[in-house]
């Protein structure tokens, strides 16, 4: 990213991991996860995948598409007002043929997700349930395998730099460099307000990666801390920052590629707000994982 350094001053050397073309359902990292998270609901003979988020989840997108690719239903259980015209992500989800129930909140989403593959089962269907943003052991292990796919393509960074909300993205990096004994650093730019419960999920599915690796979680309980950032979240989850707009903004203008108000472009303002405070060496190559997310540009 030669033309954003440039813009912001210089510094260390930027690289941008492009997971926002990956070729399924407009990309994104939810794609890693679902592709391993969907083979295990065909191992089980699932017919439908339930999931949870808010009204304009990139997960809950991915989520729809998986299952029409794979011929199942998909519930997605979304919190937010239903919308008078649907836009973004939530169109998407109607156009890819999912079954929408709407919540009033973000904390009655697990117990109406539950409820809703209970229902299924009652009527005779076979419901695989995936929580909010795919963020389980299994779900991390995709970005762990990321991890081999980046050291296939260049030396090990520095620093790595992402959005995180759930969890499972990071999680799986970090899992992936300590079994690695990589010395890379992992930070997480928040998009929510629940730092501290983003940390102990993290954690938790760093020992879940680890059992299903076969290795023993203790030993991957040191090396590559967790860092999560929440001093870009702004007013909440959701809620645009001046930061972010105008990173959105620079990047479209510097590198031609496109972040989105609720997770990429607050990252990208915390990225830049680390270099332009001094936060990394001028020798050292930072590099952004671009989570994708695009299609709330237009919500």
């Amino acid at each position: 990213m030669t033309r954003l350094s440039k813009a912001i001053g210089g510094g260390p050397s930027l690289l941008v991991k492009r997971d926002d073309v990956l070729d399924f359902a407009f990309g994104g990292n939810k794609v890693r996860k679902l592709a391993l998270l969907a083979a295990a609901a065909q191992r089980e003979g699932a017919d439908t995948l339930v999931t949870a988020g808010a009204i304009q989840s990139n997960h809950a997108r991915v989520t729809a598409a998986a299952a029409a690719m794979l011929g199942m239903k998909a519930v997605l259980v979304l919190n937010g007002t239903p919308p008078a015209t649907l836009s973004g992500n939530a169109l998407l989800d109607e156009l890819l043929g999912a079954e929408i129930v709407f919540v009033d909140s973000r904390e009655t989403r697990d117990h109406v997700m539950n409820d809703a593959a209970e229902r299924l089962r009652r009527a005779g269907r076979r419901p695989f349930v995936i929580p909010v943003g795919g963020s389980t052991p299994l779900g991390a292990c995709g970005f762990a395998l990321a991890m081999l796919e980046l050291l296939e393509q260049v030396p090990a960074p520095d620093v790595i730099v992402h959005a995180t909300s759930s969890g499972g993205t990071q999680a799986g990096l970090v899992a992936a460099c300590r079994l690695l004994g990589l010395q890379t650093g992992i930070i997480g730019i928040s998009a929510d307000e629940q730092v501290s419960a983003i940390r102990t999920q993290i954690e938790h599915n760093v020992a879940g990666v680890a059992g299903l690796l076969g290795v023993d979680p203790a030993s991957l309980a040191g090396g590559v801390p967790t860092v999560v950032d929440g001093g870009y979240v702004g007013a909440g989850y959701g809620r645009p920052t001046a930061a972010a707009r105008d990173a959105i903004q620079l990047a479209a203008r510097t590198e031609g590629f496109f972040l989105d108000p609720v997770y990429t472009g607050k990252a990208m303002a915390g990225l830049i707000d680390y270099i332009r405070t001094g936060r990394f060496g001028s020798r050292e190559t930072i590099l952004f994982w671009h989570t994708g997310g695009q299609p709330a540009l237009f919500a």
